[in-house]
């Protein structure tokens, strides 16, 4: 599967994927936790198992088919239930999401669908995590899984001697697009004695020319 970042232009979207020629494609918004952007992949790839066909279920059928295979593939039931204290605390979900890699919001919801949690733990867990923030800001964050073949990759090009620079030119996109594009696991520029050079603005310099 190919895996790539959303565009900055972008960001109201939080991931899609399609097959191209036989090829599965996998695009995700970067700029979400790392543990949301997780469960998006796996959304997204229960999306290619499930629904690349045109006869399968469409919109919020598929969408629910694919969060169901997210929360399984990414937190088994007999695996995670073992490992959940009977009458779970907030700290308690939040030291466990940490073992899952998933947010504290997304386990509170798979214990409640493996009828885990009572409606009124749920929801009481629901208000909590929404009154700390924990929506937009999750606590203990994760770090950001990152791309193991990428970077061999550009190591292997940085050893030929080919640099970001030339990347970029022979993509015909700038420099700051290609780091976007690869979740800015694209290789220091190095040129010449190895020392990385000045990262060059997004966009060339523009000025208005009145006649």
């Amino acid at each position: 599967m190919r895996v790539f970042s959303l565009a900055q232009d972008a960001r109201e979207v939080d991931a899609f994927s399609l097959w191209h020629s036989a090829q599965p494609f996998m695009f995700l918004n970067t700029k979400k936790s790392a543990e949301r952007s997780r469960f998006d992949a796996a959304h997204e790839l229960g999306h290619l198992v499930m629904h690349w066909h045109h006869e399968v279920p469409q919109g919020n059928q598929a969408e629910q088919e694919a969060n169901r295979f997210a929360a399984a593939f990414l937190m088994p039931a007999e695996s995670l239930l073992a490992s959940i204290p009977r009458v779970p605390t907030l700290q308690d979900l939040i030291k466990l999401k940490k073992r899952w890699k998933v947010s504290v919001a997304a386990l509170t919801h798979r214990l409640y669908e493996l009828k885990w949690l009572t409606p009124w733990q749920y929801r009481t867990f629901y208000v909590e995590i929404s009154d700390r923030g924990y929506r937009a800001d999750e606590p203990q964050p994760m770090q950001r899984e990152t791309s193991q073949i990428l970077n061999r990759v550009f190591t292997a090009l940085r050893r030929e001697g080919i640099t970001k620079t030339d990347i970029a030119a022979a993509l015909h996109i700038y420099q700051p697009d290609l780091d976007a594009l690869v979740f800015g696991l694209a290789m220091l520029p190095v040129e010449g004695n190895g020392t990385p050079t000045k990262q060059p603005s997004a966009h060339p310099p523009l000025r208005l020319v009145t006649t």
